[in-house]
């Protein structure tokens, strides 16, 4: 077997050529004298026509599949005005790959909506929806962008561990994992990590990796198991990791732009590029406040501020200089006011989508913010002796690359952007 082109490849100037091509039968279509059939792959559809008289019966009767059959299509590529792509294909071998032996679970055309539980529990069906899959194409150009943007500031890309000994930011929201006689966790957060390749002289590192929270939600902006796209930076400011933060942000969604424009449309999307607003907390709090909505300083976002946010200040905006109260434990705190931290959100479409800091860089400041926050600084003793070592200045962030996708390509449930969802509930498939 031998596939020969995609269907995206075809093209009018084809006419006459012979080609294979492979996919899944979308429709099929019998009259008294035509079987049409509409055959997909992961680029597009094209019409496979069989003419009684003008194609082998054989051949016609292969083309009477059941929706979904795998197939591989030999045939001749034809010009007709008629068709929608311009040209059809004529067969000359019709093959089925691997008869059905089940019932497709929902109609992938399209034209019968099927509930996203039923969807989810069959994804490996839900993909071959095109605008299942454009949610991903797109997923890929963001993961794809973030990773070529950094190697090309000269970052070093690194692993950090899954399982850990302690909580990453604190708090009780983990998962424990048996680890021969002693407990551990699911990674919240590779943090402490990504500061210790710092320390260790890395410089610029970045990553995408899994991340796990134990959160009791059912909501639809919630998951259990989530890929962050982090970086951290040595001798660097807020200021500086806000720059990344932002140039980032724009070359995704320019990528996206420039990239996926079948999917975009696909998806029936106006992809704006935003310019991106920069206001203190402080500022925020008070813009909020005069438009009527309840909240009060020391406060962190709900929701329903964070789309507030949004409609005051635009569709992107950069929040800065957050309370110590509502900040992780090493998060640096500002020297003219040590109430408040080098800190800050990217709240992108009413959603918070990234978070980061100046980090704590004495070991002395850092056991004090430890114990402020009710932390035991005896789970962390590896990594407060790193600080110990010699620890630059140095401030980083983490992009939630499904919420941001979920922002993108406007949709309502997270589950949607997360290609097999891990939820309270679902662990398969």
């Amino acid at each position: 077997m031998e596939r020969t082109h995609y269907v995206s490849e075809l093209s009018t100037q084809m006419d006459g050529k012979e080609v294979v091509l492979a996919g899944w039968a979308h429709e099929i279509r019998e009259t008294a004298k035509i079987t049409f059939l509409l055959l997909r792959d992961s680029t597009g559809i094209v019409q496979v026509i069989g003419k009684k008289g003008e194609v082998a019966g054989d051949i016609i009767k292969a083309m009477s599949v059941p929706k979904e059959s795998v197939l591989l299509v030999k045939g001749i590529v034809k010009v007709n005005k008629e068709a929608k792509k311009g040209f059809e294909i004529i067969p000359k071998k019709v093959e089925n790959l691997n008869p059905l032996s089940m019932q497709i679970p929902f109609e992938v055309t399209g034209k019968v909506p099927a509930d996203i539980d039923v969807r989810l529990n069959y994804r490996y069906i839900d993909l071959r929806r095109a605008h299942t899959s454009s949610i991903f194409k797109i997923e890929s150009t963001v993961l794809n962008t973030f990773n070529s943007f950094f190697a090309s500031k000269r970052f070093v890309q690194i692993r950090t561990p899954t399982i850990i000994s302690e909580a990453s930011e604190g708090g009780a929201d983990l998962f424990k994992v048996e680890y021969f006689e002693r407990p551990a966790y699911l990674a919240q957060s590779p943090q402490l990590y990504k500061q210790l390749a710092i320390i260790g002289g890395l410089d610029k590192v970045f990553m995408s990796v899994p991340v796990f929270r134990a959160e009791k939600s059912n909501t639809v902006y919630h998951l259990t198991e989530i890929t962050q796209m982090d970086i951290e930076m040595a001798f660097a400011d807020a200021d500086d990791a806000i720059k990344y933060l932002t140039d980032s942000f724009t070359a995704m969604l320019k990528a996206v732009k420039e990239n996926n424009s079948a999917g975009v449309e696909t998806l029936g999307l106006k992809l704006d590029i935003p310019k991106v607003t920069t206001v203190t907390y402080t500022d925020a709090i008070k813009k909020l406040k005069s438009k009527g909505y309840k909240i009060e300083f020391g406060h962190d976002f709900s929701k329903e501020h964070e789309k507030g946010i949004s409609d005051v200040f635009g569709d992107a905006v950069v929040v800065k200089d957050y309370p110590a109260s509502v900040r992780a434990f090493y998060s640096m705190p500002k020297e003219d006011n040590p109430e408040l931290t080098e800190s800050f959100d990217l709240i992108y479409k009413g959603f918070e989508i990234s978070s980061g800091a100046k980090r704590i860089h004495l070991p002395d400041l850092l056991l004090k913010s430890l114990s402020r926050k009710g932390i035991d600084p005896k789970g962390f003793e590896f990594y407060i002796n790193a600080f110990r070592c010699g620890a630059p200045p140095h401030a980083g962030w983490s992009i939630g690359l499904e919420r941001f996708v979920m922002c993108i390509t406007g949709l309502n449930n997270i589950r949607e952007a997360a290609l097999f969802p891990r939820d309270r509930k679902r662990i398969t498939p």
